[in-house]
């Protein structure tokens, strides 16, 4: 196989080759890292509990065992991104699937909250040197706008059904094995990822990218995680003076990032490339879109599992039915971005999604359980083509030679998204909660959070109905909040990324 650097690369051109059976095969592995690395974000849903049972966490260090993993993910992306376009990004991919293994096998075996913590953040590192790689060669293997656009749609889909699929495969092995078991799931995968990449992944890198600078690295990464861990704590705890510090001290080592990449030759982000309207507009679009999708997932799977008492392995079925709509929506947006201008379909999109979070705000202890799932799936299908566009526009944006620093920044705002998005809204359905459950007279525990307020109700039907009511209570303004997600990102979507068309099309 040709493995020259950059020898897939090129310009879409109305004479661009189209792509054969081995790009298609190649496209296919891609989507294994992908796949994997998306379940994670949401596997350990129904594995809290065991975990916590099992480790007997704090609550500081159950949220940490929760987050670690995206936080690292969404600080590494741009670094990981920037290094594959100068090592390769087939060989990132390799290395990423080696730490990801490797991680999963501590993961499982892990006997304190702080060494699970730990090999958290280590997987979140292997996914971060996977991620970028993957969307990246899209824009190598595809010279085709029209396939591109079905890869990217399908990248899209792969993502959205991943993060839904995460508490399915949990729930299913919960059911048998103990909680350590969904980890190693990712261990046949890697293998197999590891053995088919070299035969079927071309080796593309952009030769003229420069010295990789780690200075920027560091900063990238220092700045991130005191912004999102501050941002947390103050939408959980309202206005204190050490979460306030941290978000300034993130902000601050952002700032001076920023500064330093518009100062080197080669940087690690195009700040040039994120002034586009297509680019930077579809990067935005994309963070208001995951914040409002994770944020609510943590309510939804709660709702299925504590509320209406499903166990493990069917709330996660149930909770599998909404991703219906992403297999609706991802090609019924690409059909409809054919003859309509992209910026209006994506906002099209995000109305609709708008729609079923506001359904969802009239969820209650004894809805029926089809008007849940099918506000779910309204949400979703409008969400993913939405989602699916904006991928596309900025993907398309982007040389070829800086494909993956370019899907690394898109990728970073989808991980930041949903950091904060289950920081804010979960931080506001909590709070709601606490609210509703203040007049009670529950002890202490069962104020705070819905799982120890059923754990104390066995024979107390009053503790069960007010806590069910103020955890529903608190879903239904989360869905408020994700709702009025949706409608900031439409806008974006109308101000930013219309008359792409009529302008012509980058990419």
């Amino acid at each position: 196989m040709d493995t020259t650097t950059g020898s897939l690369a090129g310009p879409t051109t109305p004479g661009a080759p189209r792509a054969g059976r081995r790009e298609w095969t190649a496209f296919a592995v891609l989507m294994l890292p992908l796949l994997l690395v998306s379940m994670d974000v949401s596997i350990l849903y129904f594995a809290i509990p065991f975990i916590s049972e099992d480790l007997t966490p704090s609550s500081t260090q159950q949220l940490w065992i929760l987050d670690m993993y995206g936080f690292v993910l969404a600080g590494l992306l741009i670094t990981m991104g920037a290094l594959g376009d100068r090592i390769g990004r087939r060989r990132l991919v390799l290395a990423g699937a080696v730490v990801f293994g490797l991680a999963s096998v501590a993961a499982a075996y892990a006997d304190s909250p702080q060494l699970l913590i730990a090999v958290r953040a280590l997987l979140g590192v292997g996914g971060s040197a996977l991620m970028p790689s993957t969307l990246a060669l899209i824009r190598n293997l595809f010279h085709d706008e029209r396939q591109r656009a079905q890869a990217v749609t399908a990248w899209t889909g792969v993502m959205t059904v991943g993060i839904s699929f995460g508490p399915v495969v949990s729930g299913a092995l919960l059911e048998r094995f103990w909680w350590g078991s969904v980890f190693l799931i990712n261990l046949p995968a890697m293998l197999l990822l590891l053995v088919l990449a070299p035969l079927l992944l071309p080796e593309v890198k952009h030769p003229a990218a420069g010295r990789f600078d780690l200075p920027s690295a560091v900063l990238s990464l220092a700045g991130l995680l005191p912004f999102i861990q501050g941002v947390k704590q103050l939408a959980r705890d309202g206005a204190e003076l050490m979460p306030a510090v941290s978000v300034l001290c993130g902000l601050a080592l952002l700032y001076v990032f920023v500064r330093r990449q518009s100062r080197l030759a080669h940087p690690l982000v195009d700040l040039e490339l994120l002034r586009r309207r297509t680019y930077g507009g579809a990067v935005l679009a994309n963070l208001f879109a995951i914040a409002a999708t994770v944020g609510m997932a943590v309510f939804l799977t709660q709702y299925l599992q504590s509320v209406l008492g499903q166990s493990p392995l069917h709330a996660a079925l149930w909770s599998l039915v909404p991703a219906v709509g992403a297999f609706v929506g991802a090609p019924s947006g690409a059909a409809l971005a054919r003859r309509h201008d992209r910026g209006t379909v994506m906002a099209a999109g995000f109305a609709v999604s708008a729609c079923g979070f506001l359904a969802l705000t009239q969820v209650r202890p004894d809805s029926a359980l089809w008007f849940t799932l099918v506000a779910c799936a309204v949400y979703t299908c409008g969400l993913v083509a939405a989602m699916s566009l904006a991928n596309e526009l900025a993907l398309g944006a982007a040389p070829p030679e800086r494909a993956g620093s370019a899907a690394a920044v898109l990728e970073s705002g989808q991980e930041l998204g949903g950091a904060l998005g289950m920081a804010v809204l979960g931080s506001v359905g909590a709070a709601v909660y606490r609210h509703g459950m203040a007049d009670t007279g529950a002890p202490a525990s069962a104020r705070e959070t819905l799982g120890a307020a059923v754990a104390l109700s066995r024979g107390d039907t009053g503790l069960a109905s007010s806590a069910y009511a103020a955890f529903t209570r608190g879903l239904d303004f989360a869905a408020l909040g994700a709702a009025g997600l949706m409608v900031g990102a439409g806008v974006l979507a109308l101000l930013l990324l219309r008359e792409r068309r009529a302008a012509g099309r980058v990419g």
